[in-house]
């Protein structure tokens, strides 16, 4: 099955990635096949960490970001179904707290990024710092104007450390949030998913969509590409950001260790 990822890699300073991408795209594809591809992908993301954490040398970092209802959590549950838990981790950001915002920006990311061996999947992360806080002023704008430079030291530091970083941006419109907001209104089930805030987020969207398209033209590097994943065929954005991932961690070549001692002389008794 042929989905060339690069068509959905945001080049550097390109600010208008965005626009040249459907939210409902789905390459093309047929959703059956697409699925059953999705499968064996995964089957091999869960191989590849495997190795990822005997060989214990590089660390994978995921950042998935989008507005309200785009599916961040159900993107982890689906990708990640399968990988060992000792080896994944998982952090979701929240509005920070107030030690937290007694040190720079960075300081709880720094603490949370994956250690060598382990997938970390970061839900919202250090780029809240220059999308709700630009939207909502929450500090002034000669502050968040300069962190863009600040992550892109950041993320630099990583990847020289043995990280790879892969950040994808869950791409909805309006139409889509909408009804996935009324869906939640539906359910008893679902209400505890919904939060009145969501609203207000919603009245700016014109204002995120400006955000976070400077933060993809400025931060999409060679080391921590980005990638807008159109997220309204739930399937087929399983099967990009799967096949992103399985194609990152095939590039590094990995083997399993080689054992310090010779395996045919031990005898168990």
């Amino acid at each position: 099955m042929a989905l060339h990822t690069k068509h959905y890699r945001v080049d550097p300073g390109d600010r208008h990635a965005l626009k040249r991408l459907d939210s409902d795209d789905d390459g093309g594809l047929d959703k059956d096949r697409g699925k059953e591809h999705f499968e064996k992908l995964r089957e091999r993301l869960v191989k590849l960490q495997d190795v990822l954490y005997a060989q214990n040398r590089h660390a994978l970092l995921v950042v998935l970001q989008g507005m309200d209802t785009a599916g961040k959590d159900s993107t982890t549950r689906e990708v990640f179904a399968g990988c060992s838990p000792s080896s994944v981790q998982v952090t979701s950001f929240k509005a920070p707290t107030p030690p937290e915002l007694e040190h720079d920006f960075l300081w709880r990311v720094h603490a949370a990024a994956p250690r060598k061996g382990v997938i970390g999947v970061f839900n919202r992360s250090h780029y809240e710092d220059v999308l709700i806080v630009r939207v909502r002023n929450l500090v002034p704008d000669a502050v968040w104007k300069k962190r863009y430079d600040h992550i892109n030291a950041f993320e630099k530091l990583l990847a020289e450390e043995g990280t790879l970083i892969r950040k994808f941006y869950l791409h909805i419109s309006p139409r889509y949030q909408k009804q996935r907001l009324e869906h939640r209104l539906e359910d008893p089930d679902k209400y505890w998913k919904f939060d009145p805030s969501d609203l207000t987020s919603r009245a700016h969207w014109g204002q995120y969509l400006q955000a976070y398209q400077e933060a993809l033209a400025r931060c999409s590097t060679g080391a921590a590409p980005w990638y807008i994943v159109p997220a309204e065929h739930r399937w087929f954005r399983n099967l990009l950001i799967t096949q992103v991932l399985v194609e990152t961690l095939e590039d590094l070549k990995m083997k399993y260790p080689k054992p310090t001692f010779d395996p045919r002389k031990i005898h168990v008794k």
